[in-house]
């Protein structure tokens, strides 16, 4: 993550808001953030991590947070951070929070918004997860991107658990972590193991043998089959000549039968042809004309009763007509007279409305005499505010001539604020530095009693270490010279004649050589050699130990000379400071004078303050009551000209009288007024409408009156033609009795009323005469056919018995065949089943097998652990770069068995000892080389172009050696593409870094930032 802006408001000590451009800062590659304790340094890494996360350091939700974290004398607190991520993406994360204008202690729960940076405009996004963003929780942020103030040691302290799922969740070690993944195949692959072998225990009766044991029996089922499929078939041939005779018999007995029953039914058949031949000739000729016949009695039926309708419809309109006539004659004259009831009307309503102008008109009389009282009492209470207003300035006035100047109060509180903290650094320096002199002294006292020469002593030891090795050198070869003298003496004392020597061979041995016993002086050099060797180690253990002692006093004076150019160098700062005192109202030497002038100014201010709100208060009550005279003015000259158009619309109104004085009006109350025109107003509406709605009802009922005497006549007209269709209808239908020599229309009636459906009656006779004929000729021809033939039922039924016995045989036959092939092909497939099954089981042994060594394998998140160990060494490794150049090469980090943290201290022989038992400025040394470790490798990982890293605080804890390092370390960064920022108040980081935010607090206007 790179930081891009970010912008404060109402946080912490700022109060105003601020704006920090970090692009001008991240191009340096290392830059600070300066300032004076409780300046607000540390606040502006709180607010990036608020932003992204909602979290604080110092503070947690129980803390009510929110309420602590504004400023208190800022209603609403702004937080607006940009950054780029590691896809090199930028994003923008705001939060904000309100205090309840009712109640100052309740600051409302923060809004927060996510926005990513596309198409130049800021989108906003769905959620708020800055994880997802930035890739690391806030515990993790807080441990490899900003540090905050007294948390740099926490990942160095951290226990082996916390710090393995640190390590898991940063580096994504999760996709390691494959006990769930090998478990579930596991249990997987034993739930397919026994299914198989439950499904292999159902194909226990399969195998070659008994396939072939099945093929050789097909083989004589076969045989079989064929043996019994000739007999059948001779069998057959037999029963078939005889079944077939015996259908033929049976068919000629059935036809003779059916035509028999024929022969009964064709007189039947002959009548109802004629009955269907009369009603079709009938039907044809009538049916239309009785058809008619009826239509026309119907409809004239209908036109009879709709004439007798329209008559009496037509009567009584012209009753009604007569009525309406009779009415606009008696209304006649009052319709005539409305004009001028009208006009007594409008001059009511006229006069209505001067009544009401009039007792207006006392009504504004009223309120204009109640506001000149009001005007007055408001420009008394003005009269009375200018002059509170004129005694507050006064006091105000004599106050500010005694008040101190905030400025020259500021300056001189920082002057001495800052001497009183040189002279504390300048006490602790000194006390380091004599602490120092008693380690040097404990040292010297230590040396004492080695009794060596400082100039020659390693040239001593040497001289005596090589005369002892030369001595031990000169007993060696003697002990070897020694060594053989006594192997060859065992030799000779083991030879006999015609033995073979050893050595040489030979059989004869004339000249034995004899030797002296060596063993003593062997014992005697053996143990010299001994003496010699202990004396060379503890000789280079007293070596080792006295350069040691040696060494840590010179560490100890140059610490002491380092110590003796800070104290020398606070007191020329401290002398530099007093001769900066240009204040001649207060006393350099005399801080509590001082202090009781500052709070007595405050005081003074105070007083001021609460001067300048009452005076502010006046100023608006003063405007309060200007507004009311305002207001009560402009509604006096608003009532007096309502008046004046009240009285000049009384003399319009007057004016426009015809029939009625206003005179005899005038003292009239309203209600009566009003209660009279309403009256007369409702009258002549009345007569109107009444008037108008006879005369429209007597222009609808005269056209209405005419159309239906119109209609009636129709009527009359077509019933008349009807009876003209109805005689022609009647002699048609006599003429066609005639024709057809009926004598009457019942006759034809009782015809009719057969019902007869001709087309479907006459295909039953046709179907019937067709079966006649062909049932007549079909036994004609069987006669023929069976004329030399004669049946025997016993010799039938013998060959039929015989056929059922050889086709039952048959079908033996055949389904034993059938039934063994079906089992030769369902072994063959079960056993092909088989086959298969058994490589599947072994496929499932072998694999249950390596599923058990790689369960063993990832245990308990075994390998977990083992990569997180190999990330751990790693970070030590890479840690210790930096960590041995900061130490001088004296201190470095391990891990041991249980994955903690070591030191190996090189001072003492190399042992490892607790990273509790480091220094503070040792402990700062590691825990940066392992946050910049961290920092690196997280975001190497993540593929960053550049990586960012904030320090808050620390410094303060090294020497000036050790700050010297520490800074050439971090200047290095810069040429690896990484970003690092110092939050400190160490003034010699401040000289030395080239771009840096500098924090101020105001006391008006809270912290300010500004680039240096």
């Amino acid at each position: 993550m790179i930081p891009v802006q970010l912008t404060l408001e109402g946080l912490y000590s700022y109060r105003e808001r601020q704006k920090i451009d970090f692009e001008n800062l991240t191009e340096a590659g290392l830059f600070g953030i300066f300032g004076a304790v409780g300046s607000g340094k540390s606040s502006i890494l709180e607010a990036i991590s608020f932003a992204l996360y909602g979290e604080t350091e110092r503070l947690n939700a129980r803390d009510r947070r929110t309420y602590n974290m504004m400023n208190l004398k800022s209603n609403r607190s702004y937080i607006e951070f940009d950054f780029i991520n590691f896809e090199n993406k930028k994003f923008r994360a705001t939060r904000e929070f309100k205090r309840n204008s009712k109640n100052f202690e309740d600051v409302k729960t923060p809004s927060v918004t996510f926005y990513k940076w596309k198409n130049d405009n800021w989108i906003p996004l769905e959620h708020s997860n800055a994880e997802q963003l930035i890739g690391l929780s806030y515990a993790n942020f807080k441990r490899t991107i900003i540090i905050p103030q007294g948390q740099f040691k926490e990942f160095l302290e951290l226990g082996a658990t916390d710090r393995t799922n640190m390590m898991k969740e940063i580096f994504g070690l999760q996709r390691f972590d494959l006990q769930n993944n090998v478990s579930a195949l596991h249990h997987k692959n034993r739930s397919e193991l026994d299914h198989l072998e439950g499904r292999l225990k159902g194909f226990e009766e399969v195998s070659e043998d008994r396939i072939a044991f099945q093929k050789e029996n097909l083989k004589n089922e076969q045989e079989n089959f064929e043996q019994r499929r000739q007999a059948f078939k001779e069998t057959e041939e037999k029963y078939g000549r005889l079944k077939n005779l015996k259908a033929d018999f049976e068919m000629f007995r059935q036809k003779k039968f059916d035509f028999e029953k024929l022969i009964l039914q064709k007189d039947e058949i002959d009548i109802l042809e004629t009955k269907t031949e009369l009603f079709d000739r009938v039907s044809r000729a009538f049916t239309p004309l009785l058809a008619e016949k009826d239509k026309l009695k119907k409809e004239i039926s209908e036109q009879q009763s709709l004439k007798k309708q329209q008559l009496k419809t037509w009567q009584e309109t012209e009753i009604r007509y007569q009525q309406v006539k009779d009415k606009l004659l008696v209304l006649q004259p009052q319709y005539e007279a409305l004009p001028q009831s009208r006009i007594r009307e409008n001059d009511l309503l006229l006069i209505l409305q001067m009544l009401k102008f009039s007792e207006e008109i006392q009504t504004l009389k009223s309120r204009t005499k109640k506001g000149d009282d009001e005007v007055q009492k408001v420009e008394a209470r003005q009269k009375l505010i200018r002059q509170n207003i004129e005694t507050l300035r006064k006091e105000s006035e004599a106050l500010k001539s005694r008040k101190l100047d905030s400025n020259v109060l500021l300056l001189a509180g920082n002057w001495f604020l800052e001497r009183k903290k040189s002279e504390e650094s300048l006490q602790k320096q000194t006390e380091k530095a004599e602490a120092k002199k008693s380690e040097i002294k404990k040292v010297s006292d230590e040396l004492k009693s080695f009794n060596f020469n400082t100039a020659t002593f390693k040239n001593d030891f040497q001289n005596e270490h090589e005369a002892l090795e030369n001595r031990k050198k000169s007993l060696s070869e003697r002990r070897s010279q020694l060594e053989v003298q006594q192997k060859l003496a065992h030799f000779a004392s083991a030879l006999h004649d015609g033995e073979s020597c050893p050595l040489c061979g030979a059989l004869e041995h004339p000249h034995i050589v004899e030797f002296n016993d060596v063993n003593a002086e062997l014992g005697e050099i053996q143990k010299e050699i001994l003496d010699i060797t202990t004396r060379q180690e503890n000789g280079q253990k007293q070596l080792a130990e006295l350069e040691k002692i040696l060494d840590r006093k010179k560490i100890f004076e140059e610490q002491l000379k380092a110590e003796e150019e800070s104290v020398r160098q606070i007191r020329i700062a401290l002398d530099e400071h007093l001769k900066n005192f240009i204040w001649t109202t207060f006393d350099a030497e005399n801080p509590q004078a001082f202090e009781e002038k500052r709070q007595e100014s405050f005081a003074i201010e105070k007083k001021m303050e609460a001067l300048n709100g009452q005076l502010a208060s006046e100023q608006k009550n003063l405007e309060k009551e200007r507004t009311h005279l305002d207001q009560y003015s402009k509604a006096l000259e608003k009532f007096r000209i309502d008046e004046a158009k009240k009285e000049e619309q009384i003399l319009t109104n007057e004016a426009n009288l015809k029939m009625l004085q206003w005179a005899d009006y005038r003292d009239q109350e309203i209600a009566g007024a009003e209660e009279t025109h309403a009256r007369l107003s409702k009258s002549n509406l009345e007569m109107e409408q009444l008037y108008l709605q006879l005369a429209s009802e007597e222009k609808e009922i005269s056209p209405a009156l005419a159309r239906q005497k119109t209609m009636a006549d129709e009527s009359g007209k077509r019933i008349s033609a009807l009876e003209k269709e109805i005689s022609a209808n009647e002699y048609l239908i006599e003429k066609a009795l005639s024709e057809h020599r009926f004598e009457k229309i019942e006759e034809i009636q009782q015809i009719l009323l057969q019902k007869i459906d001709v087309q479907e009656t006459r295909a039953v006779i046709q179907q019937f005469r067709i079966r006649f004929e062909t049932l007549k000729n079909s036994i004609s021809e069987l006669e023929q056919k069976l004329k030399d033939s004669a049946f025997n039922p016993e010799e039938f039924s013998a060959a039929e018995d015989q056929f059922k016995i050889k086709e039952q045989e048959l079908k033996t036959a055949n389904d034993a065949v059938v039934k063994t092939l079906a089992e030769i092909e369902r072994l063959e497939k079960e056993f092909r089943k088989k086959e298969n099954l058994l490589k599947d089981l072994a496929q499932l042994q072998k694999r249950a097998d390596n599923l058990k060594v790689m369960a063993s394998l990832f245990k308990g998140a075994g390998f977990v652990q083992y990569v997180s160990s190999i990330y751990l060494r790693q970070l030590c490794d890479h840690a210790n770069i930096r960590f041995h150049r900061m130490t001088r090469n004296q201190l470095s980090l391990q891990l041991n068995e249980a994955n903690d943290f070591e030191i190996v201290d090189y001072l003492n022989e190399g042992r490892s000892r607790s990273v509790k038992t480091l220094s503070g400025g040792q402990a700062f040394q590691v825990s940066l080389s392992l946050a910049l470790a961290l920092a690196e490798s997280v975001q190497s990982n993540a593929s960053a172009e550049k990586n960012f890293f904030f320090i808050d605080e620390g410094f303060g804890t090294q020497d000036s050696e050790s700050v010297n390092i520490v800074f050439e370390t971090l200047m290095n960064l810069r040429k690896e593409n990484r970003i690092v920022g110092i939050i400190s108040h160490v003034e010699e980081l401040k000289e030395k870094i080239p771009v840096a935010l500098n924090i101020t607090k105001d006391e008006e206007h809270g912290s300010l930032i500004e680039v240096i």
